[in-house]
């Protein structure tokens, strides 16, 4: 039953921006490569941060430093966007917050399912950092009598039976998975076969999916592995 998965597995005052020209020396991209992608929503993040502080621009130098990476590659990875930026002025905040969430696709809201209200999903059901981003859990849905039927503000768990019908009605693409390894693969064909393009995936397994489904793993396991690998060759090396 999803409910009883086991350990979970495995972003004030307006800125002189005088140090560099902005204006992008490099060749526009219709389609960012993955990494560019990646460092957008961080962009994204610390723009929003910036913008919400009364900044109303911001230099690649200063984001830059936020991220710790180089303006030229801050610089680069705008110029995706085409030239969002002004030499000796730097980007205009919102304007940049536009232009990156329309290359990300999140210029509007997506609704989401989730299937597996465990520990998980409980808390992704009680997340707040959703909605600003412009996702909203719109359906939950799992397989254990004791969690389907109770309520997490307003939504209701619905049985993984009617996951179907409720994403086909609500128009739902994307999906997050947070089952049991053991029932993630059978979970994800269900989901495709209901019209989910997109999956993000916490159970500790690899689905096997057409390629035409997108697929984000988020494994924590892994993640502190990678981070114990790097803390001991640190110890090694001092």
């Amino acid at each position: 039953m999803y409910g009883r998965s086991p350990t979970p597995p495995q972003a004030n005052q307006v800125l002189e921006c005088r140090d560099m020209p902005e204006q992008t020396e490099f060749p526009i991209s219709p389609v960012p490569p993955k990494g560019a992608v990646q460092r957008l929503s961080l962009y994204l993040r610390e723009l929003r941060k910036s913008a919400s502080e009364g900044r109303d621009r911001i230099s690649s130098t200063r984001l830059g430093k936020l991220l710790d990476l180089k303006p030229a590659q801050v610089r680069k990875d705008l110029s995706y966007l085409g030239q969002a930026g002004q030499p000796g002025v730097g980007y205009v905040c919102q304007d940049l917050i536009g232009l990156i969430q329309r290359t990300l696709g999140t210029d509007r809201k997506w609704p989401v399912a989730l299937v597996g209200c465990g520990k998980i999903g409980q808390a992704l059901l009680g997340y707040g950092g959703f909605d600003p981003q412009g996702f909203q859990i719109v359906a939950a849905f799992d397989s254990d009598p004791d969690i389907v039927g109770t309520a997490h503000g307003a939504l209701t768990v619905q049985d993984v039976d009617q996951v179907a019908d409720s994403i086909r009605r609500q128009g739902i693409r994307l999906a997050i998975v947070a089952v049991p390894a053991d029932a993630a693969q059978a979970t994800a064909d269900r989901l495709v076969l209901a019209g989910i393009e997109g999956i993000l995936n916490f159970a500790p397994v690899v689905l096997v999916l057409p390629k035409t489904v997108r697929v984000v793993a988020v494994d924590l396991a892994i993640g502190l592995e990678q981070l114990v690998f790097g803390v001991v060759r640190q110890l090694e090396n001092g």
